[in-house]
């Protein structure tokens, strides 16, 4: 079980592990080792259960902690730096806090196995919620401008929806050839609830488009049996 960015699995499912309680976070992970290549941690399940969850979870799963750090560069260095002490395999920053936040992350992470992967538009906006924040144009466009800045930067890989996946591959390339590792949300499969996300594809389709990491949360972490769900979604890919 890895997520090292080097490394090509044939279902690589992350579960972003949304519980109510560090217990409940605790059992689910346990359960899930060895059926998914990583275990997601979020602001939720970290602001409950905090770094002495984190690492009691990296003793059996590859972590991602999910904190989607966006700061003045210096608190962001300094956070990443503090998560690299946790042994986690990626973290998350936000591209649009810029090149010198962005480069700090890079600069901590140096050195070190953690990798920096830059979150571009979340997966719980469309194109009016960025007009909103007085952003015009296509998500797409949106994306590919912050992927640019960050990839610049040194970061590892980019945080984006299934629906820009096709085009930052036909920018970029794919990851066994140079490109950013991908990891992308807003997956659901065929006939789950969409929840809060917004621009949504199947695992599936997700993969097919060039993923590499795919986040699955509610549709594994709220079934009656959290394993049978992953298998289900394994043996469709």
């Amino acid at each position: 079980m890895t997520t090292d960015t080097n490394v090509t699995v044939s279902a690589p499912i992350c579960v972003a592990l949304d519980t109510p309680s560090p217990e409940e976070t605790r059992a689910l992970a346990a359960s899930l080792a060895g059926e998914v290549v990583a275990v997601k941690v979020g602001l939720t399940s970290f602001a409950l259960g905090g770094a002495e969850l984190v690492r009691d979870l990296v003793r059996a799963n590859d972590v991602f902690l999910d904190l989607k750090l966006h700061d003045i560069p210096a608190q962001v260095e300094g956070a990443v730096g503090a998560v690299v002490d946790l042994g986690v395999s990626i973290t998350t920053v936000h591209a649009s806090g810029g090149r010198a936040m962005l480069q700090g992350a890079v600069n901590a992470a140096r050195g070190s196995d953690l990798k920096v992967v830059a979150v571009t538009v979340l997966t719980s906006l469309d194109d009016s919620d960025l007009e909103d924040l007085g952003i015009t144009g296509p998500a797409q466009e949106t994306v590919l401008r912050f992927a640019d800045l960050a990839l610049s930067t040194g970061v590892h890989g980019l945080v984006c929806s299934p629906h820009e996946v096709a085009a930052l591959r036909e920018r970029f390339g794919l990851h066994a050839h140079g490109g950013p590792f991908l990891v992308v949300p807003g997956i659901r499969p065929a006939g789950a609830s969409q929840g809060d996300q917004r621009r949504t594809l199947t695992p599936k389709e997700a993969l097919d488009a060039g993923a590499d990491l795919l986040v699955v949360g509610r549709p594994i972490t709220q079934a009656p049996d959290p394993v049978a769900a992953v298998r289900d979604i394994v043996s469709g890919l």
